[in-house]
């Protein structure tokens, strides 16, 4: 399971699919549907979060809305709990984004530099075009339930 800390509008078609399925079940996990994947790291970070399903309901929300930018239609009724209050539009770069403005999640700038080396060899191997313009990036751009805080590789995080 991974669950990006960088915007998925730096994901290809596959890492954005593969997302929002791992992201559905880690909800499902969250709400105590299932009984696999309880123990998983990645899910520290929401557990962590004073209301873990609207948080997992805002990561997904922002993945759906990617989507549906890209033309796929993401069934956002099976999304548990509805961004919570403070999810609101704001100008980023230039574009309106979705950004929590409130109980953000922090990520570590260490995490986000591991996941960027990761989704870049990801996107070398299967999407070529997209590694081409991601490679240019020195900075990724973050999902906007996460604030940058400094530090190294999260301490959940199982680097290879």
């Amino acid at each position: 399971m991974r669950m990006w800390s960088v915007h998925p509008r730096c994901l290809d078609r596959q890492g954005l699919t593969a997302v929002w399925r791992e992201s559905l079940l880690a909800q499902a996990v969250l709400a105590e549907r299932t009984k696999g994947y309880r123990g998983h790291p990645q899910l520290v970070r929401f557990r962590a979060h004073p209301a873990p399903l609207a948080a997992i309901g805002a990561y997904l929300q922002a993945i759906a809305e990617e989507a549906s930018t890209r033309g796929y239609s993401f069934d956002t009724s099976r999304i548990d709990a509805p961004p919570p209050v403070g999810w609101v539009e704001v100008a980023v770069d230039g574009a309106a984004e979705p950004r929590v403005e409130a109980a953000r999640i922090p990520v570590t700038e260490g995490q986000i530099a591991y996941e960027w080396r990761h989704l870049l060899a990801k996107l070398e191997q299967r999407s070529p075009e997209r590694f081409a313009e991601a490679a240019r990036i020195e900075v990724p751009p973050i999902h906007p339930l996460f604030e940058v805080v400094p530090g190294p590789i999260e301490s959940w995080e199982r680097p290879k």
